[in-house]
């Protein structure tokens, strides 16, 4: 099978590029701006070519020179208090880079399976009666990446229902793990290494900690793409979340008690955001009983790892990547 990862050089890109390796498909990445590190990529960089999907020519030329089977779409301005700083490349990338996409697949003549990341950010601020929140709930984005995930939905499934192109939907919430960058879990433990080697004083200054999050091991998030992309019914969108939820200030604890130093704890306003989601917990049902995916790595075991990454990265003494 011909497996496209479209942002290969990305958290979860990566991941899906080594198990697709590993499982013996012929795979092919692209990327552009990677947000890992080079050493993270570097197993299979002879495996990736550039690409801007912002831009036709480039996405025409790797999906009519490679012709897939499975697309993986996972290029995009993934971050979302980015996306207050930087609204109009977020749109850019996100929908017209998708729209660029749907293009290519659509004119080359190709049948691939196309599963789309996208993101609980579509649907805003939930009700407490609402969460977990399922599928059918009204989409109420609160920032411009969550805006700009409705619409890369939203051309997803109109490339399905007007040209057929088998698009499978995978709404994402919070993941993480060992590369990642950019959210709470990856900040708060690289500042905690930073703080063991020395670099920094022993205060961990951390942002809202009364907001709940469900939190899924990017090795989860990785099999449960898969399972999609091998059962996900074309034109259906799908959750991918954890199965419970955790307050911040409870991972801010579980980080603190595998720390190496005595560290105290600040607010810090400058990590606020201008809104944010009270809970952000998804309703896997549907997921689960389409294609069996369940979770299976515990977020203490996710934490750690992330830990042991960054010692690894800043030379930590006793560290190794995960």
């Amino acid at each position: 099978m011909k497996v496209l990862v479209l942002g290969a050089t990305g958290f979860v890109g990566s991941y899906l590029m080594e198990r697709a390796i590993a499982a013996g498909h012929e795979v092919l990445g692209t990327s552009y701006n990677p947000t890992i590190e080079p050493r993270d990529w570097s197993s299979f960089q002879d495996r990736v070519v550039r690409c801007d999907i912002r831009y036709r020519e480039q996405t025409d030329q790797v999906i009519a020179g490679f012709r897939p089977d499975v697309v993986y779409l996972l290029s995009a301005q993934s971050y979302p208090a980015l996306s207050w700083k930087a609204p109009i490349e977020t749109l850019d990338t996100n929908v017209l880079g998708t729209a660029n996409v749907y293009e290519s697949i659509r004119v080359c003549g190709i049948d691939p399976v196309v599963v789309v990341a996208c993101s609980s950010a579509q649907y805003g601020e939930v009700a407490a009666e609402d969460i977990p929140v399922k599928e059918s709930h009204p989409l109420r984005p609160l920032h411009p990446y969550g805006i700009s995930k409705v619409a890369t939905e939203m051309l997803a499934l109109q490339y399905w229902s007007n040209w057929g192109v088998r698009s499978v939907c995978a709404r994402i919430f919070n993941t993480t793990g060992a590369r990642k960058s950019g959210d709470v879990c990856a900040d708060m433990t690289q500042r905690v290494v930073r703080i063991e080697a020395g670099q920094s004083a022993p205060v961990l200054k951390i942002g809202n900690q009364e907001t709940w999050r469900a939190i899924t091991d990017v090795r989860d998030l990785a099999s449960a793409l898969e399972l999609l992309a091998e059962k996900g019914e074309a034109g259906e969108v799908y959750n991918i979340s954890g199965a419970r939820t955790y307050q911040i200030r409870e991972l801010v604890q579980k980080v603190l008690a595998r720390a190496r130093v005595p560290i105290t704890v600040e607010t810090d306003p400058a990590l606020l955001r201008p809104s944010d989601e009270k809970v952000i917990f998804g309703d896997s049902a549907r997921l689960i009983a389409r294609t069996g995916w369940r979770q299976e790595v515990a977020i203490e075991d996710t934490l750690q790892d992330m830990l042991d990454y960054w010692r690894g990265s800043l030379g930590v003494a006793g560290g190794g990547q995960a």
